[in-house]
C-alpha cells in the first residue's frame, strides 16, 4: 500500500495521508496541517477516507467534523452518500481521485484522513479486475457454513486459506466464489490491479497509533458524548427509513446497539456498555491493521501528541 520512489518524486503532486483507528485524533491533525500549509500561502483541503463518515445519515455516530472543528478548511466527501446507497471502496476511490485531481488543478494539497484502510489501499494500489461472479456459484458458496467453506477453500486455494482466520466468513466466501467462478485464485487477480494513483503522487503519510489505554478511554468517552449530542435521535430517523439491515449504514458502529435499545431489547445502561465495547473492538481491529498492513517506512506516531512539523517537514518546506 504505497508508492515507488523515483528520481522524479519531487515533480509529482503531493498528497498527505493521515490514518489510524477511530478516536485517535486524525481530524484535528488534518486541520492543523491544512492551517500550517495555508500560513505558507498554499491552499489545502481535507478528503474523508472513513467508511462511516461518507454517509449523510451518520453526522453524530460517525464523529463527522462540525463547522467549528473544520476551522474554515474545505472538507470533501463527508456525508456525500445517502444511507440507502452502499459506498464501496471502488466507489469511494473514484470520487477521491476526482477530488484529488480537482485540488491539484487548483494548486491545492489534498489531505486524506480516515480509518478505512481498504479505501486508501484501493485508491493507491487500484482494483483487481475480477470478472463478475456467476450468481449460481455465489449462492452456493454463501449457503455454506463457515467451517465447510473454509475446508473447501483449503483444497481449492490453500494459499489464501492460510492467510485467513477460519472464522472470517466474508473473506472466505469471497475467495471461494472467485476461484470457483473464474478458475483462478484471488491472488492472480490482485497482482493485476489497475487504476491506483500511488505512483502518480508524492505521498506524505502518517499513521496515528497512540497508547491503547488512552485510545480506549477516548472511545468510551466519545460514545457517551455521541449520545448526548443526538445519536439516539439519529438512529431513530435512520430506522424510520426502513432501509435494508444489510446496508453498511445500518451496520455502522453504534447503530445496531442503539436500535436494540429503541426496540426495548437493551436497557440504556446495557446499550451504552455494548456501544462502547463495539467502538473499542473496532478501534482494536483498526489499530492492528494500521500497525501491520501499510509499508514499514510510513511514519507511525505512537504518542498522544503529534508534532506535524517534524512528520510533514518535506511537505511544509516544499
Amino acid at each position: 500500500m504505497g508508492t515507488e520512489e523515483s528520481p522524479e518524486s519531487g515533480e509529482r503532486p503531493p498528497v498527505a495521508l493521515i490514518a489510524g483507528p477511530t478516536a485517535s485524533g486524525k481530524s484535528a491533525v488534518a486541520v492543523k496541517l491544512a492551517k500550517a500549509l495555508e500560513k505558507q500561502g498554499r491552499k489545502a483541503a481535507v478528503i474523508n477516507a472513513d467508511s462511516a463518515q461518507v454517509y449523510s445519515d451518520l453526522q453524530v455516530l460517525s464523529a463527522r467534523p462540525d463547522a467549528d472543528e473544520m476551522q474554515g478548511v474545505e472538507h470533501v466527501l463527508f456525508g456525500a452518500w445517502d444511507g440507502a446507497v452502499s459506498c464501496s471502496a471502488a466507489d469511494w476511490a473514484e470520487a477521491a481521485k476526482s477530488e484529488i485531481a480537482r485540488l491539484h488543478a487548483s494548486g491545492a494539497v489534498p489531505i486524506l484522513v480516515g480509518g478505512t484502510g481498504l479505501y486508501m489501499r484501493t485508491l493507491l494500489e487500484g482494483i483487481a479486475p475480477i470478472p463478475d461472479i456467476d450468481p449460481a456459484i455465489r449462492e452456493a458458496v454463501r449457503s455454506l457454513d463457515v467451517a465447510d467453506a473454509y475446508a473447501c477453500l483449503q483444497s481449492e486455494d490453500a494459499d489464501r486459506a492460510d492467510q485467513l482466520d477460519p472464522s472470517d466468513s466474508q473473506r472466505i466466501a469471497r475467495a471461494l466464489e472467485v476461484v470457483r467462478s473464474t478458475g483462478k485464485p484471488l491472488s492472480h487477480w490482485q497482482k493485476r490491479k489497475t487504476g491506483g494513483i500511488g505512483k502518480q503522487v508524492e505521498l506524505h503519510p502518517l499513521i496515528l497509533l497512540p497508547p491503547r489505554e488512552w485510545l480506549y478511554a477516548r472511545c468510551d468517552l466519545r460514545f457517551e458524548q455521541m449520545l448526548e449530542q443526538g445519536a439516539i435521535e439519529e438512529v431513530k430517523a435512520l430506522l424510520a427509513r426502513n432501509l435494508s439491515p444489510d446496508l453498511p449504514v445500518m451496520r455502522a458502529i453504534g447503530v445496531p446497539e442503539i436500535a436494540a435499545f429503541l426496540r426495548g431489547e437493551l436497557s440504556q445502561e446495557d446499550m451504552i456498555a455494548a456501544g462502547s465495547q463495539a467502538t473499542r473492538n473496532y478501534a482494536k481491529r483498526q489499530y492492528t491493521w494500521f500497525r501491520r498492513q501499510p509499508p514499514e517506512d510510513w511514519p507511525r506516531n505512537e504518542s498522544e501528541s503529534i508534532d506535524i512539523f517534524s512528520y510533514f517537514a518535506r511537505l511544509l518546506h516544499h
